[in-house]
C-alpha cells in the first residue's frame, strides 16, 4: 500500500541565542561532538565491515561460528547482543560522557541502515568502504530538541537543541520555511530526526518534516506527456492542451550571462587595487558567488511547479517523462549542453513535486 505521508528536507541557518562573549563554550561543544561523531562513524561502518566480511576469513579455523547473531537467541551467534547493539554499544562505551548517547543510537542506525544497501556492492569489490569526513553532520534526534517557539521580538523561531539556545535566521527572500515552521508549531506537520551542519563558522539545521501528501482528484487514466529540450525546459501535453514552459533565451542566455559577468570579474581582478590582501582584491567576486546556483535552483523550481500544476489543472494522475534516456546521452556527447542545461537536476525537482502532489512519475 503506498504510503499517505512523505518527508521533506529544508537547510535552516541557526544563531546561538546567548551574548557574544558566552556563546564559545557552546561552539566548543558543537564541534566536540562534530569531532566524536567522525571518530564514531569511522569505527561503526568499519566494524560492520568486519561482521560481514568475516566468513571470507579462509585463514579461521573450521570450529570458528561466524553467523551473525545473538548467542542467546542462535546457538551459531557470535555475538553476545543483537547485531545492532554490537557497534552502538561499543561507541557508546568508547565515547561516554563527551558525546549524548542519543546522537550516537542514531548515528548507529543510520550507518546501519546505509551499510545494509551497499554490502552487496563491497562482497562483489565493486566499491569501496565508506570514509567519513570531519565536517561530518551532526544527528539531532527529536528528543534533543525542546522548548520550541516563535519569538515575536526577535522575529525568530527558538529553540532548545543539546541544551543550547538557538534561533533561525530564515532570510527575507521568500520561501516556505516560515510556513513549514509555523505548521510545526500547529503540530499539522511532524519533526523527524535531523541534522546540524557546520560549515564556515556556521549552523545549518537540515530539518526533516513528515507531512500528508496533498490531496488532488486525479485520474490515473488521464496521462500527462512532456519532454525535456533545449528550445523549452519542458514541453507537456494532457488531454489534447499542450504548453511551453519556460524558453532558451529565459534560462539559457541569461545563465550564459551570467558566466560571461563572473569571467569578466576574475580578468579584472589582477588590475584591482590591493591594500587589505586577497580579500580587497576579490570583494567584487564574492558578491556574485554561487549566483549561477542561485539562479538556475530557482529557475528550475518555478518550471517543475508550473508542470505540475498543469498536471493538477487537467486531472492528470499519471506523469512520463519521454525520451529522457536520450535526451541524457546527447548531454554527455556535448560538453556545452551538459554544462549549461540541468536535466538531472530538472529531473529531481519534478520527481519529488510529483510524489508530493500524488502523481505517479514515470520516466521514459
Amino acid at each position: 500500500m503506498e504510503k499517505s505521508t512523505m518527508t521533506l528536507t529544508r537547510r535552516i541557518q541557526l544563531l546561538i541565542d546567548l551574548p557574544a562573549n558566552e556563546q564559545k563554550e557552546m561552539w566548543e561543544k558543537l564541534y566536540r561532538y562534530q569531532n566524536r561523531c567522525f571518530r564514531a562513524a569511522n569505527f561503526i561502518v568499519s566494524h560492520l565491515y568486519v561482521q560481514e566480511m568475516i566468513k571470507d576469513f579462509f585463514y579461521l579455523t573450521e570450529d570458528i561460528q561466524y553467523k551473525l547473531a545473538d548467542e542467546n537467541k542462535d546457538k551459531m551467534g557470535i555475538f553476545t547482543r543483537s547485531k545492532t547493539h554490537t557497534t552502538a554499544r561499543m561507541v557508546f562505551d568508547r565515547f561516554k560522557g563527551e558525546i549524548p548517547t542519543d546522537i550516537l543510537g542514531s548515528l548507529n542506525n543510520t550507518i546501519q541502515s546505509t551499510f545494509s544497501k551497499t554490502k552487496a556492492d563491497y562482497w562483489q569489490g565493486t566499491k569501496s568502504l565508506r570514509n567519513f569526513k570531519k565536517d561530518i553532520p551532526i544527528p539531532l534526534p527529536v528528543k534533543c530538541i525542546s522548548k520550541m517557539k516563535y519569538d515575536p521580538e526577535k522575529k525568530a523561531y527558538s529553540f532548545n537543541m543539546f541544551a543550547i539556545p538557538v534561533k533561525t535566521y530564515l532570510g527575507n527572500y521568500y520561501s516556505d520555511k516560515r510556513v513549514i515552521m509555523e505548521r510545526l508549531l500547529r503540530e499539522e506537520i511532524k519533526l523527524c530526526t535531523s541534522q546540524i551542519q557546520l560549515k564556515a563558522g556556521k549552523i545549518y539545521w537540515l530539518a526533516v518534516f513528515e507531512f500528508e501528501k496533498e490531496e488532488h482528484k486525479l485520474k490515473p487514466e488521464i496521462i500527462a506527456e512532456a519532454s525535456l529540450s533545449l528550445e523549452h525546459p519542458i514541453v507537456v501535453k494532457a488531454n489534447n492542451v499542450r504548453i511551453n514552459i519556460g524558453s532558451k533565451e529565459e534560462f539559457l542566455y541569461r545563465r550564459l550571462a551570467i558566466q560571461a559577468s563572473q569571467k569578466r570579474i576574475q580578468d579584472g581582478i589582477a588590475y584591482t587595487r590591493s591594500g587589505n590582501g586577497v580579500k580587497r582584491k576579490q570583494k567584487a567576486l564574492y558578491k556574485t558567488e554561487n549566483l549561477e546556483s542561485r539562479y538556475v535552483s530557482h529557475r528550475l523550481h518555478l518550471y517543475s511547479r508550473k508542470l505540475i500544476d498543469f498536471c493538477i489543472q487537467q486531472q492528470a494522475g499519471t506523469l512520463i517523462l519521454k525520451n529522457q534516456e536520450d535526451k541524457i546521452g546527447i548531454a554527455r556527447e556535448q560538453e556545452f549542453v551538459l554544462r549549461n542545461w540541468s536535466y538531472y537536476e530538472l529531473q529531481t525537482k519534478i520527481k519529488y513535486k510529483a510524489e508530493k502532489a500524488g502523481i505517479e512519475l514515470i520516466i521514459g
